[in-house]
């Protein structure tokens, strides 16, 4: 271990940034963190849009704000780094600047160049033969999500040809930001493979000039490919006037939020499996090669690790169910009632924020939530199954049924999806009996008690969950500076585990409406499609 080393890593996430001072000593020490929000534009005929410029003020807020607090000089700072949110679509011009607002993960208004580009003509699982198998033999995967950013490119293209006459590059989210702090045009092979663009193959790794005819890409716009622990540039003179950085601080490549989130949490060895909660969330497993079920929309995607992969299966919407339960059945435009008492009224101290509130309202409504099951598909889904018409559902509510049942409802649905996308996984991999847990839903007891009784797994998180992001970055930063040996020793500077062990008592109620959940998409999905196609 070399000496200790102050390093910040962003935690770029979907509504908000949180910006991680980290001290890299024996053990990861969060020495300060700052948060700033943003703004997600869910608008008319399925767009999800972003401006970078929020994410840019947000970044130089917290910069700023973690600097001044931990009181340190910023030529202390030995690098900076990042872990986001993926497949955004971001054009930019030469100058690097957006030629449009950032089309989020979330934005699926390229229906029409989805079924034109991939659903027509001779067809494996309701895909275009050709380009399927194409697509499989160079990057074992396919682009076959309408919210895939090749989709957006081409609505641009064809929508807004004056703006996309102005495209330079195509990037991500976090190579975005870098680009903005270093002036370099970057991607990390995470988000070049994320592109569906880039060939896999052992030898021709890079960007698939075979895939880009086909699927109709101009390679000019496609960046340099780095790693994720090279250093894609400097902070340049104007970037170090707006966040406080030092210029020439390094920028590191960095990674996706499905790459390091399970590094951040210690999930890095073969077999080892975590689910997140998040905005949205998903089960993740690393393997030690590619591997693709297309019936389940499941594939091992790359890893920060030379020759480790993670078989990744995502829901849409996890944590933005708990946002949405926040929003609507707690904080609402009458006002704040549960159990018919008004919350201000009944609050006490202990209780740190709303989210606390209701995690202690929910400890005392039985598992099954008095048989009402939610479906947690409030911006549609993605994986075992891909309908961007799928909506949520509460199912079952009688006269007896109150709010406290239905915020109950909501994080059971939550677990029942992640139990749903575990069982597609089965069919490819054997997954373990421990499992491990991160993201703001993983912070709570209550939530991490709920998801061991549903999956019937231990489940297994570390203090500080939410930040397992920022977490990855960090250890991926120590790993490139040399503090640790690789990044398969992570658990080495993570805190320690606590562990949920599944309470047997309430296997019956959840086996029964998870059966009742598994039912509720295929008996739905002709409504979902008459109410909201677009």
């Amino acid at each position: 271990m070399g000496e200790h080393k102050y390093v910040i890593a962003y935690d770029v996430g979907t509504t908000g940034v949180k910006t991680c001072l980290f001290q890299i000593g024996g053990k990861l020490e969060l020495v300060k963190s700052a948060y700033a929000g943003y703004s997600l534009y869910i608008l008319e005929g399925g767009k999800a849009e972003q401006d970078p410029d929020e994410w840019w003020a947000a970044i130089a807020k917290t910069t700023k704000a973690v600097l001044e607090q931990a009181q340190i000089a910023n030529d202390q700072i030995s690098a900076i780094s990042f872990c986001s949110q993926m497949q955004c679509l971001v054009l930019v011009d030469k100058n690097g600047v957006p030629v449009c607002r950032a089309m989020s993960y979330l934005d699926n208004r390229a229906a029409a160049q989805h079924k034109k580009g991939i659903t027509q003509g001779i067809k494996i699982s309701g895909l275009n033969a050709r380009k399927t198998i194409t697509s499989l033999l160079t990057l074992k995967a396919v682009s076959a999500s309408v919210k895939d950013p090749v989709w957006k490119y081409q609505w641009v293209r064809e929508n807004e040809p004056e703006r996309f006459s102005r495209v330079h590059k195509w990037l991500d989210a976090k190579d975005y930001l870098i680009c903005r702090f270093t002036g370099e045009f970057t991607m990390t092979k995470g988000s070049a493979y994320s592109t569906f663009m880039y060939d896999t193959r052992e030898g021709r790794e890079g960007w698939s000039k075979t895939l880009c005819r086909m699927f109709e890409v101009d390679m000019a716009h496609l960046p340099k490919i780095i790693n994720a622990s090279d250093i894609a540039g400097h902070v340049s003179a104007k970037a170090a006037e707006q966040t406080g950085l030092a210029e020439g601080t390094p920028v590191y490549g960095g990674g996706g939020d499905a790459e390091l989130i399970g590094v951040g949490i210690g999930a890095v060895e073969p077999g080892e499996t975590h689910a997140y909660i998040g905005t949205s969330g998903w089960i993740s497993t690393v393997t030690e090669k590619q591997m693709v079920d297309i019936s389940t929309m499941t594939a091992a995607t790359m890893g920060v690790q030379q020759g480790r992969y993670h078989y990744f299966s995502e829901m849409e919407t996890a944590g933005k169910c708990l946002e949405w339960v926040k929003d609507h059945l707690a904080l609402d435009e009458i006002d704040v009632y549960l159990e018919k008492k008004h919350v201000l009224e009944t609050l006490e101290q202990k209780y740190l924020s709303l989210y606390d509130y209701l995690c202690e309202v929910i400890e005392r409504v039985p598992a099954g939530s008095n048989s009402v099951v939610f479906a947690p598909w409030l911006h549609g889904n993605r994986c075992p199954f891909e309908d961007a018409n799928a909506r949520g559902v509460f199912f079952n509510i009688s006269i007896d049924t109150g709010k406290s049942e239905l915020i109950r409802a909501v994080i059971e649905g939550i677990a029942f999806h992640l139990r749903l996308m575990i069982e597609a996984q089965e069919r490819k991999l054997s997954l373990p009996d421990k499992i491990m847990a991160a993201g703001g839903g993983a912070i709570s007891d209550v939530i991490c008690q709920i998801l061991a009784d549903v999956f019937g797994r231990e489940i297994c998180t570390i203090n500080g969950a939410q930040n397992a992001g920022a977490y990855g970055a960090a250890i991926l930063m120590a790993a490139s500076m040399g503090q640790i040996p690789s990044v398969a020793h992570a658990k080495s500077l993570l805190p320690e585990y606590k562990t949920f062990k599944p309470n047997k008592s309430n296997k019956v109620a959840y086996d029964r409406n998870y059966s009742v959940f598994c039912s509720l998409y295929k008996n739905n999905k002709e409504s979902f499609k008459a109410l909201n196609q677009i």
